[in-house]
């Protein structure tokens, strides 16, 4: 259990007016608070209807009460729930009338933040019960729900006991040179190493995919200007987002849509027209296409097909960055006559395309797709975060570091891999993780979760 001694209160259900609308509460006891409201205490997980009054015994509301006592309750400690009628300010007078009863306000995520600290969730599940109630799509929901049902907690913790089996062996023979004791032979530790690296490496690929229905690709356009980028940027949205101009630098400023292709979210950004101008507005406008292109997952670069060359793919490739990928689009295909096609050329994804009819558009976002890796998304996928990625990059490398390690073989060293390893793993699911990145973890939840 954890060490909170005070009772936590919040509403739980989005502001605004609706036909109901939640208070929870959760503490170690509860009993002071029923007592202060003049409340039997409810038979456990049954509802019952119940007055609650003000302080000087006017009635604020009827409703249904339902108690979870600890610890099977969701936070493991005595919980309440009020069920009243969903509005304003009939929610804001109960909560208030809760709060003047002995509990105090929960602050973003401390509900959840509770579960994790009495062990009725891990981190990894705790993180999912945002992404459940944050998905922008069917597909989203079901990994998210994959998460909080425990399928990535599983798969770590397996690699963990594969990593605690093989820690076992090295330190044994640390501690107790002198004795009998069986060792691994060093092919047979490495087979052993590769087979984690293997594991590791098939889990970091699924978390990324996990990580990429959570929170989209980051999709900058870039190009010329009246390439078409705007156009392609209304088409990707079905809406009229951006103004369309033949006159050259309409967009002066980033634009910021987010679309979902077949359940998978894109956040797409216009940017300004690429070239060298004297006019401080637009000149500001392509410094900022600039930063967006740094921080961007792809670059559609839109270019016209009538003006497609070697030339001006390298006077465009001097505001790309090497290591953000890129896929061109030769736009206006209906002024050139070429059909709508995709093509790689030099390693260069290339896709042919008209945004003014839309000639070729199913080819583009069946090649977004394809390069977010989402293209058929695989039935255990399960939604994951950044630093879960991290984490496991960082396990891969201890562990490919303590295989390197066998010849000539230096135990010592390989034990401090191995357990760097497992440390980092359990970062994931919050076995070892610093006080720190839990209120950054929970402060991003909203208040009541």
């Amino acid at each position: 259990m954890s060490e909170h001694g005070d009772s936590i209160a919040a509403i739980a259900t989005p502001r605004g007016s609706g036909g109901v609308g939640i208070i929870r509460v959760s503490g170690a006891d509860i009993s002071a608070l029923l007592e202060n409201l003049k409340l039997a205490t409810p038979v456990p997980r049954t509802a019952s209807l119940r007055k609650i009054h003000d302080a000087n015994g006017r009635l604020i509301d009827e409703v249904l009460v339902l108690y979870f006592p600890a610890p099977a309750s969701f936070t493991g400690e005595d919980v309440l729930e009020l069920q009243g009628h969903g509005g304003l300010v009939i929610m804001d007078m109960l909560l208030e009338r809760v709060l003047t009863c002995g509990c105090r306000q929960a602050r973003p995520g401390e509900f959840s933040e509770r579960a994790f600290l009495n062990d009725k969730l891990d981190l990894v599940q705790a993180e999912a019960i945002a992404d459940v109630i944050e998905s922008h799509s069917r597909t989203a929901v079901r990994g998210a729900m994959r998460s909080l049902q425990g399928d990535f907690s599983r798969r770590v913790h397996s690699i963990s006991d594969d990593l605690i089996h093989l820690r076992t062996h090295v330190e044994a023979y640390l501690d107790f040179p002198d004795e009998e004791i069986d060792t691994l032979p060093s092919e047979e530790f490495s087979t052993q190493c590769q087979s984690l690296e293997r594991a590791i490496s098939e889990l970091l690929a699924t978390a990324r995919q996990g990580q990429m229905l959570r929170d989209g690709l980051h999709l900058v356009l870039a190009g010329k200007p009246n390439a078409g980028k705007s156009s392609l940027l209304n088409r990707l949205t079905a809406a009229d987002t951006a103004i369309v101009s033949d006159v050259p630098g309409t967009t002066r400023d980033v634009i910021r849509e987010r679309v979902h292709i077949d359940g998978i979210p894109i956040d797409v950004t216009d940017t300004a027209g690429l070239r060298d101008t004297a006019d401080a507005i637009e000149s500001e406008g392509v410094a900022r296409a600039r930063q967006e292109l740094s921080r961007a997952d792809r670059v559609l670069l839109v270019v016209d097909d009538a003006d497609f060359s070697s030339d001006l793919l390298a006077d465009l490739d001097d505001y790309l960055h090497a290591e953000v990928p890129v896929t061109v689009v030769r736009n206006k295909i209906d002024l050139t006559g070429r059909n709508s096609q995709i093509e790689n050329i030099d390693g260069v994804d290339i896709v042919s395309m008209s945004t003014r009819t839309g000639d070729g558009l199913r080819l583009l976002t069946e090649h977004l797709k394809q390069v977010t890796g989402l293209a058929t998304v695989p039935e255990g996928v399960f939604t994951a975060r950044q630093r879960h990625l991290d984490a496991l990059r960082r396990a891969l490398v201890f562990v490919q570091q303590g295989r390197n390690l066998l010849d000539p073989p230096r135990p010592e060293l390989l034990a401090e891999e191995l357990r760097q390893a497992q440390t980092v793993l359990g970062e994931i699911t919050g076995e070892f993780t610093s006080e720190d990145l839990l209120g950054e973890i929970f402060g991003s939840f909203c208040i009541g979760k």
